[in-house]
């Protein structure tokens, strides 16, 4: 009975009533679950081992059920609750104690974006229809992808949202009262991983969909280097029109071409290379496309140029990518190329993604805290070759061998930091020996950031780069990799102002 009851649950018009539903964390992801189901009319328990004030306030409000308390095994209080359905938030993993009850127990594991495509219906479109779906996910890249994707199809003319894993949860979007006509979705490997726990009334069908890239990540929390793969490669599953994958990432496309796709979709490619005719690409530094254009067996339409991207900060080559990426989804649902030439005009990074924080005496300081695993960092590093590199902080799991063997070594020197810094100076000791290194002991100034600029200066002989670029998590020192790059910003700004000249 409660399979067939789930199975029917496929629209915000279907009878949820009573549906015994828990909801396993309290963060903002967690809060738009219970809160969309409570307004649904399911009876809601919420666990989670904390929560803030706000939140812990709002859910008896909202008319669910609250308990506060350890997780590392299963609350007597679940077990009385007999779930009939479980939505977890991504940062669950599957070998958490609770996610394992669950599956042994054979009662369905929903995340919150499963949850929003069944009830995507709320609002409509005006030909009476939900809003399109494209989804977006890649070791590195993903938050500036979704928005540039976004941004692209707002400029032709469409309604869109990013949301998802970019901070927006997709239930808050699925919900607005003003409705859309695309949905931009931002999906990590964690939350692809709950959707691969789908049966087939809960699969999401994308108009359009793409992985990046994939690299090495999040191991501990996927248990394998396979199972993140596989998490990944969900993303293309019933793909309705557009499968975007990098030309220059082979796994992406063996991600394609073993995806369940609707028959039809097709194989959109990327790279900074000449493209094909089911391509986008690079000519003598121009942005083109040829996959969506008439005439592409013999002529591609212009995008934009290497030299206007320069302008606007966005040339980068890991960047140059992601705007092909965009350009391929907004292509796919009709952007014109002067639309897309015209926002790319205007667009602008987010703070901590290769951002430029200051140039004093010959000294480019670089903020790229957003590069949080070994793919990234190596993109940072292929932009500034010859730089001073901040590396360290929490691994996750990741070997920096095979960085440091590669783009690592092209490093003027290393600064390390992190509590835990002999994997990363083993890493050069091993593969890069050549590059001087210096640790960052918080503790020798203050401040570990201090300490940074403090070595940085005194590295430097004339003109060159300090690049944060981690490859690695921050929570060993740090609360988020904005509090990391906003404390490297401000040591920069208080050097300089110390300095004087």
């Amino acid at each position: 009975m409660t399979s067939a009851r789930l199975d029917a649950l496929t629209s915000w018009h279907a009878d949820w009533a009573g549906l015994r539903v828990a909801v396993l964390g309290l963060s903002m992801t967690g809060f738009s679950a219970a809160d969309t189901l409570t307004e649904l009319g399911a009876e809601v328990l919420v666990l989670s081992e904390g929560a803030s004030e706000e939140y812990s306030r709002l859910v008896p409000v909202i008319g669910a059920r609250l308990e506060l308390g350890p997780l590392d095994e299963v609350p007597a209080s679940l077990r009385d609750f007999d779930p009939e359905v479980v939505v977890a938030s991504p940062g669950f993993a599957p070998a958490h104690p609770v996610i394992r009850w669950a599956q042994q127990s054979g009662i369905p594991l929903w995340g919150d974006v499963e949850l929003a495509w069944r009830v995507r219906d709320k609002v409509l479109r005006p030909d009476g229809t939900p809003a399109e779906w494209v989804l977006i996910t890649g070791t590195n890249g993903k938050t500036t992808t979704t928005q540039l994707t976004a941004t692209l199809l707002v400029a032709g003319g469409l309604r869109a949202a990013p949301c998802g894993n970019i901070g927006v949860p997709v239930l808050d979007a699925v919900r607005d009262p003003a409705g859309f006509d695309v949905l931009v979705v931002e999906l990590s490997s964690h939350q692809l991983w709950y959707l691969g726990q789908s049966d087939a009334a809960g699969e999401l069908v994308p108009y359009a969909a793409t992985c990046l890239n994939l690299a090495d990540d999040h191991l501990v929390w996927h248990g394998s280097a396979e199972a993140y793969r596989a998490a990944k490669a969900l993303v293309y599953r019933n793909t309705k029109v557009a499968c975007v994958y990098n030309k220059s990432d082979e796994a992406t496309l063996r991600m394609v071409e073993e995806a369940d796709v609707v028959e039809g979709a097709r194989a959109i490619g990327f790279d900074l290379g000449t493209p094909g005719p089911s391509d986008l690409g690079v000519v003598d530094g121009i942005l083109v496309d040829r996959a969506f254009h008439a005439e592409r067996r013999t002529s591609a339409l212009e995008l934009t140029t290497i030299d206007e991207l320069r302008a606007a900060g966005l040339a980068a080559p890991h960047i140059v990518q992601n705007i092909l990426a965009a350009s391929a989804l907004a292509r796919s649902l009709g952007v014109e190329p002067e639309a897309i030439h015209d926002a790319l005009r205007d667009f602008r990074l987010d703070a901590h993604r290769i951002q430029v924080i200051a140039e004093h005496r010959g000294i480019l300081w670089v903020d790229d805290s957003k590069a949080t695993n070994p793919h990234a960092a190596a993109s940072s590093l292929r932009a500034h070759p010859g730089a001073i590199w901040v590396v360290g902080g929490d691994l996750k799991g990741v070997d920096l061998g095979e960085l440091v063997a590669g783009a690592g070594g092209t490093a003027r020197a290393a600064i390390v930091i992190g509590v835990d810094r002999e994997p990363v100076l083993a890493a050069f000791r091993r593969h890069a020996s050549h590059v001087p290194v210096f640790e960052a002991v918080p503790g020798d100034t203050g401040e570990v950031m201090d300490r940074v600029v403090e070595l940085a200066t005194g590295i430097v002989d004339g003109t060159g780069t300090v690049l944060l670029a981690p490859a690695a998590a921050s929570f060993d020192q740090f609360t988020s990799y904005a509090d990391r790059g906003e404390r490297f910003a401000r040591a920069v700004r208080d050097w300089i102002e110390r300095d004087g000249s």
